[in-house]
């Protein structure tokens, strides 16, 4: 049985790191919410390997990264409170070894690959990174039909972490010398890392982001789609987590795609604004698809707002 010190502790890493996320899943039954403070913990303390403030060599974060496999899988025994718990939620929810193989093997992926040819090379590295997470969840929610449903996760799940890289195109080049932008999508739009690191957002820049703000914004589509196939209890927190993740792009684009000079915050405010406008929807249509389009700052159709968004141009996808 997770502990309430395991809990709590899970609890301050999701408030302290992942403030968009807290809001969400604040929203969930409680039946689902604490075993989502454990799972986004877990997903902190692997992410943290890789990412974090440490002086770990390139070897010792592997190793570290296949001790968190060990003990999230529950070959191995631990003291840490957050694998701990993790190790009896994956028990008691079933949740798929695959899909944290999946993610661990993401997080690898971070030790030696900072530069992504294409969408496909992306895409590949997203399906761990972040669609594993959507499959996760489901398992704690208890999805009754999981393969219609899972699809719908893995594209709402890379959505989320399509939109974190574009709101976050400096600070990975800055902090951690890695482009998620697609290399194809940036010479098309004839963008270089160079113009990266001097923070150069001219009209190049401002297409590749339109392109692959769109490219996002068809997951969320996708996403959002199967929301109904969610417990009515789980439906509207994760169509208000959709809302709040795009609101970033409606951020990005107020500012002429310029993520480089600063990052678009969403503000408490903004995001308590948007909770009530979602929820006064959802009261009058618990249709997730329509709320979404009425609320969400995604265009209702790739049509829309169209070639307007792409200086000199319009979209393409590799």
């Amino acid at each position: 049985m997770v502990t309430d010190r395991q809990l709590r502790r899970s609890k301050t890493i999701q408030q302290r790191t992942g403030r968009t996320f807290h809001f969400a899943t604040r929203l969930l039954p409680e039946r689902v919410r604490n075993p989502t403070y454990v799972l986004y913990a877990f997903f902190r303390v692997a992410d943290e390997v890789v990412d974090g403030a440490t002086d770990l060599s390139p070897e010792e974060e592997r190793e570290r990264l296949e001790q968190l496999r060990a003990e999230a899988q529950g070959r191995r025994e631990t003291d840490d409170p957050v694998l701990a718990a993790f190790q009896e939620m994956r028990e008691e929810y079933d949740i798929p070894g695959d899909e944290i193989e999946e993610f661990i093997d993401a997080m690898a992926t971070d030790i030696d690959k900072s530069r992504y040819a294409n969408y496909e090379e992306l895409e590949s590295y997203v399906r761990g990174s972040a669609a594993a997470v959507g499959v996760m969840m489901q398992a704690v929610m208890g999805v009754e039909e999981p393969d219609r449903a899972r699809p719908h996760a893995v594209a709402l799940g890379e959505a989320f972490q399509l939109t974190n890289f574009l709101r976050d195109v400096r600070e990975d080049i800055r902090d951690h010398d890695r482009v998620y932008l697609p290399g194809t999508t940036r010479e098309r739009h004839g963008v270089t890392e160079a113009q990266l690191r001097r923070c150069d957002p001219d009209d190049g820049f401002r297409a590749t982001m339109a392109e692959e703000l769109r490219r996002a914004e068809r997951k969320y589509r996708e996403g959002v789609a199967g929301i109904e196939y969610l417990p009515e209890d789980c439906q509207f927190a994760v169509l208000f987590a959709a809302v709040l993740y795009a609101e970033y792009h409606r951020l990005i684009r107020a500012r002429e795609f310029d993520v480089l000079t600063s990052p678009p915050e969403l503000s408490a405010p903004r995001a308590a604004w948007l909770w009530a406008k979602t929820r006064w929807h959802w009261q009058w249509s618990d249709d997730p698809e329509t709320v979404f389009r009425r609320v969400s700052a995604v265009p209702d159709g790739d049509g829309s707002p169209g070639g307007a968004d792409v200086p000199g141009g319009t979209p393409q996808f590799e």
